[in-house]
């Protein structure tokens, strides 16, 4: 069996300090996180299923240097996993960005976004029109 190579690892800390037992690593491929000190909870999200990284840090956080990058993925266990009181949380989303489009060239993935509005609302304010029109 293979060891996983870690690009970054780090624990949810608490007034700044690593004192919990939720431990956040990321690899070329795959985000985890693994939770518990008994009974443990092992989640990981595939980087190419990534769709979206938030930062936000509160000013209890910005004292402590810590901050949560929230990812939300396409994937149907997890679409949505907080990284909560990471320590510099701001090196820690770009780095997750960067494996992200990485894992995602390797695959030859790329998303299409949709510009502007989906029509369904023009057509919906045309019918409303015509309504009018006919009293």
């Amino acid at each position: 069996m293979e060891s996983i190579e870690y690009l970054w690892k780090d624990r949810k800390r608490h007034l700044g300090l690593p004192l919990s037992f939720t431990r956040y690593s990321l690899s070329k491929d795959r985000l985890f996180c693994e939770t518990g000190l008994l009974n443990l909870k092992s989640d990981e999200v595939l980087l190419y299923r990534v769709r979206d990284l938030q930062l936000t840090m509160t000013l209890g956080q910005r004292i402590f240097g810590v901050g949560t990058v929230c990812v939300v993925s396409s994937d149907k266990s997890i679409p949505h996993l907080d990284l909560k009181n990471v320590k510099h949380p701001r090196q820690v989303k770009e780095l997750i960005h960067k494996n992200v489009e990485a894992a995602k060239d390797k695959r030859r993935m790329r998303a299409t976004e949709l510009v502007g509005g989906d029509g369904g609302d023009e057509l919906h304010e045309t019918e409303d029109l015509e309504d009018e029109e006919l009293d």
